[in-house]
């Protein structure tokens, strides 16, 4: 029997979009509860913390992240001003890194440690061990954004904007308007988002 070769770039393609699809069997819909509230999450401070107890009186920002993915590079400065946000309308901010096949060089706890102070990150920056948490949600990129409200149901999950690629070219910034909306108390008018950005790596 004849063997076929895979060119390397098209299996490469093929292990990101099947990595994408498994992770996304389960997406968490609009109006859940927070699942895996209760698992410990390593800061890089070093200290353990829990989605539930990082919640803050008018909820939750929960985002996957990572420490090279361009379009996490592309978004920085929009994470750090969006987390910024939430924190100072009182909705509590954890970061978590779920690339748990890329901990022993990009994505390693050292190396998380010091991109978050490169950074001046001012709330938690997490690992994901095992990428349970990410599964848990379905989650599938970075950066990827899940908006919980304080009685920590899903009310918006996606981008942080319209426009991941290019900054310069937003004209809606879908996470802060659902967060206005969410501690008004009213439904998130765009609720769902496609997110745009680099496959989680997780483990088999």
């Amino acid at each position: 029997m004849k063997k076929v070769l895979v060119p390397p770039a098209i299996s490469l393609s093929v292990l990101l979009i099947l990595t994408a699809f498994r992770l996304n069997e389960g997406v968490l819909p609009i109006g859940s509860d927070l699942p895996k509230g209760d698992v410990g999450l390593k800061d890089v401070s070093g200290m353990e913390v829990t989605m539930r107890s990082t919640k803050d009186t008018n909820g939750l920002l929960v985002m996957f992240t990572c420490n090279t993915c361009p379009y996490v590079i592309k978004n920085q400065e929009r994470t750090k001003a969006i987390c910024a946000y939430a924190r100072q309308h009182n909705i509590g901010v954890i970061l978590i890194n779920s690339n748990e096949a890329q901990r022993s060089n990009d994505d390693s706890f050292e190396a998380m440690k010091a991109y978050a102070k490169e950074q001046a990150y001012a709330w938690y920056y997490t690992v994901d061990k095992n990428s349970v948490i990410a599964k848990a949600f379905g989650a599938s990129r970075t950066p990827e954004c899940y908006l919980f409200n304080n009685e920590l149901k899903l009310t918006y999950r996606g981008a942080i904007d319209d426009s991941p690629g290019q900054p310069g070219n937003v004209t809606r910034e879908h996470l802060k308007e659902a967060i206005n909306e969410t501690i008004a108390g009213k439904q998130v008018t765009v609720s769902v988002t496609r997110s745009v950005g680099c496959a989680i790596k997780i483990l088999d």
